[in-house]
């Protein structure tokens, strides 16, 4: 029951965060989507640095990544949004924009998640 609470806190925490980017990157249809971009590529990233984390110390524990990795990431990220962003820039005949959000968004998590892994075990060298 711990767990699932602190699931439900971060996912809280995260998808609260996640609206603040909404309204600091407000986008319209037919816009580049920035603030999912933004969120997922920052999600990517941490979540990439709590796994890099967990595999250099003990610190990083189970309810440390309950919270943390699935709640507040999880709430933070939105493939959701993403995937229907990509659908409604179709619709509209946004093809380059299309092909530059859909593109950039798995280039720029994969090598924020990868980023994110690495750092950690860089900054204890």
């Amino acid at each position: 029951m711990i767990e699932l609470a602190l699931v439900m806190i971060g996912g809280a925490i995260g998808s609260g965060l996640r609206y603040g980017v909404g309204l600091v990157l407000p986008s319209s249809l037919g816009t580049f989507p920035w603030s999912t971009f933004v969120v997922n590529v920052l999600g990517s990233f941490t979540l990439g640095a709590l796994v890099g984390s967990s595999m250099i110390s003990a610190s990083i524990t189970r309810p440390y990544m309950l919270l943390l990795g699935t709640g507040l990431c999880g709430g933070f990220t939105t493939y959701s949004a993403f995937a229907i962003e990509s659908v409604l820039l179709a619709q509209e005949g946004q093809l380059t924009s299309l092909a530059i959000y859909t593109t950039a968004t798995l280039v720029c998590c994969s090598v924020a998640s990868l980023v994110g892994v690495l750092a950690p075990r860089i900054l204890s060298h």
